[in-house]
């Protein structure tokens, strides 16, 4: 039996009391960080001439009735940001001497929403927290919108992505327009910044590095307890619960995602849901599941005997697949394609099915120019991870330091009268975080076992 961390317990007798104060959520060291980022954005704008950007961080939204679905800012309003509000907006103009001013528009103070909903940042702070020229009411972002757009070439927004904006930036450009005679020029042209700060966001900085690590330890340790944890007779929900306790005593705010936990027949449904199934002996685990901290995903995947020692034919597959991210793993290295971890993974997963007779003879290259392999692993060996767990960023681009992606090779062997028996409802996949340095890959998720042997070492020793 453990006992209660007694800091974790202050921290929360403390915002329990009634001096009740916002949220540190972004210290001077944040600030300065995404000051860096704005910064970057605002350089590449300057030399396009100049620009009003503009970015909202989202609504909150309606879960049923009168209650609402936890709120997460927009990912780039996060990134340039780390404002933590919904209702909030971030103005940056620049002029073609790469001259700023940055504005945050958020909600006031207001005690009696606060007593209900949290203590509000407020204009009256927001600026100096955030590291931003200075701060204003959101219900006057349309004029501050306007005035600060005048005579600029261009606006810098998300186009396509949400109604409001795509209908807020007519209404602004509708505005600067009627002000034509009074010598007012409207902006001419309208460019999707998203596009822009993929490409920032693309490359991690060493702060997102810092907290991709953390979030990676976390998400590992999740994973330990949940293979402790496991035994024939849990219900995947159970499992699920397991990782949700852990990520959440560490600190993680959320789950990257919805949790996959999928056992026997499910394990060949990729993204398989927790659900009341009862786990048998002799059955395979998946688990890819992944925490959430300061915005940042983690994402990993492990395959596992519930009873703690894999059939014979679960360990052959299993070798194979592990054998396939080694040699992902291998490949991704500076310079290489983005699909270079996949096709070494290809390979190895073909010559796999043909070694245990899961497809038909042939020659390695043409069971991969065919395609054979595919009705056993139909995905990609990974993507960009980072504040998305689908990040970001262009695929058709080669690898450089800073860069972090995932690696997760799989099998899914589904009962068939070609298929000999003992590999029916075998579904394996194995992920981890990978950050491309100028040396090997620095896996971020090894905290959890992922040999075959090291993984039923640790279920052989379980209490």
């Amino acid at each position: 039996m453990t006992t209660p961390d007694p800091h974790h317990q202050n921290d929360f007798l403390a915002k329990l009391a009634p001096e009740l104060k916002p949220l540190e959520v972004a210290g001077p060291t944040h600030a300065d960080q995404h000051g860096k980022r704005r910064a970057a954005l605002a350089s590449w704008i300057a030399q396009q001439g100049g620009g009003l950007v503009i970015l909202s961080a989202g609504e909150e939204i309606v879960r049923n009735r009168d209650t609402t679905f936890p709120f997460r800012s927009h990912s780039d309003f996060l990134y340039m940001t780390g404002f933590p509000e919904p209702d909030a907006w971030w103005i940056m103009q620049v002029n073609a001497e790469g001259q700023t001013k940055n504005v945050i528009a958020c909600r006031p103070r207001d005690t009696e929403r606060e007593i209900w909903d949290g203590i509000r940042v407020g204009p009256q702070q927001a600026a100096e927290r955030f590291g931003m020229d200075c701060a204003v009411d959101v219900t006057e972002l349309d004029h501050h919108v306007i005035e600060l757009a005048a005579n600029l070439p261009a606006f810098y927004a998300h186009l396509g992505n949400h109604h409001d904006i795509d209908q807020k930036l007519r209404q602004w450009l509708h505005a600067l327009r009627a002000q034509g005679r009074a010598g007012v020029n409207a902006p001419d042209r309208i460019v999707d910044v998203g596009q822009v700060i993929a490409r920032q966001r693309l490359i991690k900085d060493s702060s997102e590095i810092s907290t991709m690590r953390l979030a990676a330890g976390y998400s590992a340790a999740a994973h330990v307890r949940a293979m402790e944890f496991t035994r024939p007779g849990h219900r995947e929900y159970e499992i699920e619960a397991e990782l949700l306790h852990a990520f959440r005593s560490a600190g993680a705010q959320s789950v990257a995602y919805g949790s996959i936990v999928a056992s026997g027949p499910h394990s060949c449904i990729l993204h398989h849901r927790a659900g009341s199934r009862a786990i048998r002996d002799q059955e395979l685990v998946l688990i890819d599941a992944g925490c959430e901290l300061d915005g940042y995903a983690s994402d990993i995947t492990r395959t596992f005997p519930a009873n703690g020692k894999f059939t014979p034919h679960q360990r052959a597959a299993y070798d194979v697949v592990l054998a396939a991210q080694d040699a992902a793993t291998a490949a991704t290295r500076v310079g290489e394609a983005f699909t270079a971890p996949h096709d070494a993974a290809v390979r190895v997963l073909t010559q796999g099915l043909l070694d245990l007779r899961l497809i038909p003879k042939q020659s390695l290259e043409g069971a991969i120019e065919s395609g054979a392999y595919k009705r056993f692993y139909m995905h990609r060996t990974g993507h960009w991870l980072g504040l998305d767990v689908h990040d970001v960023g262009d695929y058709n681009t080669r690898l450089t330091p800073g860069m972090v992606l995932t690696i997760e090779p799989g099998l899914y062997i589904r009962p068939a009268e070609d298929i000999d028996p003992g590999f029916w409802n075998t579904g394996i996949r194995i992920e981890d975080d990978a950050l491309v340095t100028l040396g090997d890959a620095e896996l971020l998720t090894r905290g959890v076992p992922v040999a075959a042997e090291a993984i039923e070492a640790l279920m052989r020793n379980r209490d």
